[in-house]
């Protein structure tokens, strides 16, 4: 009850607060539009969560200041712009349909494979194959690696895969969140097949190049991607956790069963003990007898699927290349129909199969709609919040901001732009946003045809996908949580000072890289140095025990 009453004050002096800002910048005749006050609505969502634990109320406040700045305090123009504007059209666009319908149809799959026994058999074997807590560690960034076609897929999939394999192993589900979402955003972005890259693609379209082949040029500067990766692997081998990722680590199954012991101790009465007991239990109904080939038919019919659908989408079938047909897809369209088929495909293995009955296959599609509904949610939230922060400008007042400041700091500019890429990806909870954002611009001050212009453009990518990686408000990071099954605010506190360990470590390899434009002498400096610190930061650790 203390820390709810302590989350409430928090939340309202800090609303108040702003409240008495805006209306003293509305009372001095102050525009709000294409000002840093634009930045205003995701900064208080963030701060607010991060503060209070709360994620739908932070996001909501957010969301009410963006439209009373928008309407100028007007209760029908905040009314209007906030559901008409902002829910309503987040909802109706036609992109952010099909990944709803993607995400529910994944739910969908996983609650099929559970209810199949896929999950579990997986898991027997798993514990058969993979000895160590190290070897779960590696399997699962292996397994995200390898499932590189697009990030909300990835988050999911290797969620439901490896969940019984890291509590197996005495993985807690705040680290195997780290896992995924490390392996989600970051690996994506140095895939040159991938929704990621046809992203990209499409904004240097118009700059004389093939964004393809900008795409390949780039991948070895993305140092924060590569550095991400070096961390996982490091972190694995070398056996140690560091900020609140303690508190969860070492966790284990004994762990798990001294909690349920506690709480049935305090429940107090048999009712409660077994109400404890079944939601405890409740994940391993209809599991029994299944087999692996149950997990892994549908998983890999879904990723030859999804890429099917992509390619479909960018016009495979009516001519063009797989390139092309890559650069041109809808990640929407792609994974809502490559999904749609494997829904499909499924139901009519595991008939044919008779592992299940069609009622029961049929209860999977409301338990997997159930299961995403805390995803959907927040991305609902994340999305309104982000066209707030459109209809006030904030793209045209950093676009002012990068441009202002690029002319007489060119040594040190993919830094600049590093920082400026994770800011503004961070407050947003978006990487392509800010890749439309930064790109342009970057392209225009740096010809892409220059070293230097090739390592801004990465210096951009690394930004949005670091901000990316950090933000509570991001979809990937949302969905990351999902696919572990661990609290929202718990899987951002505990990842971030991985991912800013990493940001650090980035920022100064851009700064040598402004030097010194060539990947060859800067990444293996980078991975040292990323190396180096994680060593610093394990002396620390140990001594501090």
């Amino acid at each position: 009850m203390g820390k709810t009453k302590k989350s409430t004050y928090v939340m309202c002096a800090f609303v108040l607060v702003v409240v008495v800002l805006m209306i003293v910048a509305a009372v001095s005749g102050r525009d709000f539009a294409n000002t840093a006050w634009a930045l205003l609505p995701p900064v208080v969502a963030i701060g607010l969560a991060l503060a209070t634990k709360e994620v739908y109320s932070s996001l909501f406040i957010g969301i009410l200041i963006g439209g009373l700045l928008y309407s100028g305090f007007s209760f029908e123009g905040t009314l209007v712009h906030v559901f008409q504007d902002g829910y309503v059209a987040s909802v109706a666009d036609a992109y952010n349909v099909g990944i709803l319908i993607f995400l529910v149809i994944l739910g969908a799959i996983v609650a099929l494979m559970n209810k199949a026994g896929g999950s579990e058999a997986f898991g027997r074997w798993a514990s058969e194959h993979i000895k160590t807590k190290t070897g779960a560690m590696l399997a699962t960034t292996a397994l995200g690696v390898l499932i590189f076609i697009d990030d909300y897929f990835n988050c999911l999939t290797v969620g439901s895969v490896m969940r019984p394999v890291a509590e197996k192993h005495g993985i807690s589900k705040e680290k195997l969140s780290y896992l995924i979402d490390a392996t989600a955003a970051p690996i994506c972005i140095i895939a040159p097949v991938s929704s990621w890259a046809a992203a990209v693609s499409g904004f240097v379209k118009d700059s004389g190049v093939s964004g393809f082949s900008l795409f390949v040029k780039v991948i070895p500067f993305n140092f924060y991607a590569i550095l991400t990766i070096v961390m996982m692997i490091s972190l694995a081998l070398m056996k140690f956790d560091y900020g609140p990722m303690r508190k969860f680590e070492p966790y284990t199954k004994e762990s798990a069963k001294q909690k349920i012991d506690s709480m049935i101790k305090r429940s107090g009465s048999f009712a409660e003990k077994i109400e404890v007991m079944e939601d405890e239990t409740l994940k391993e109904k209809g599991r029994k007898g299944g087999k692996v080939i149950d997990l892994v038919f549908p998983i890999v019919v879904l990723i030859i699927a999804c890429v099917i659908g992509m390619l479909y989408s960018g016009g495979f079938f009516q001519g063009a290349s797989i390139i092309e047909a890559f650069s041109d897809s809808d990640a929407s369209v792609g994974l809502m129909l490559g999904s749609a088929c494997t829904f499909i495909i499924t139901i009519i293995y595991y008939l044919a199969r008779r592992t299940l009955k069609f009622q029961d296959i049929m209860s999977c599609l409301p338990e997997g709609f159930k299961a995403m509904v805390p995803a959907i949610l927040i991305l609902v939230f994340a999305w309104t919040l982000k066209a707030m922060t459109d209809s006030l400008g904030a793209r045209e007042f950093v676009s002012g901001l990068v441009e202002g400041s690029a002319a007489g700091l060119q040594v040190m500019l993919p830094a600049i732009i590093f920082l400026i890429g994770c800011f503004l990806s961070f407050s947003t909870g978006t990487s392509w946003g800010t890749f439309g954002i930064l790109i342009p611009i970057t392209i225009s001050v740096f010809p892409i045809t220059t070293s230097i212009g090739v390592v801004c453009v990465s210096a951009c990518m690394a930004g949005a996908v670091c901000g990316d990686h950090c933000s509570p408000i991001s979809d990937t990071t949302i969905m990351a949580s999902a696919g572990a099954d661990c609290d929202h605010i718990n899987h951002v506190n505990t990842q971030l000072p991985y991912a800013i360990t990493v940001a650090a470590v980035s920022f100064v390899a851009y700064i040598i890289a402004g030097i010194i434009p060539n990947w060859l002498i800067v990444l293996p400096i980078a991975i040292a140095m990323m190396i180096g610190t994680l060593f610093v930061i394990r002396n620390k650790v140990a001594k501090n025990a």
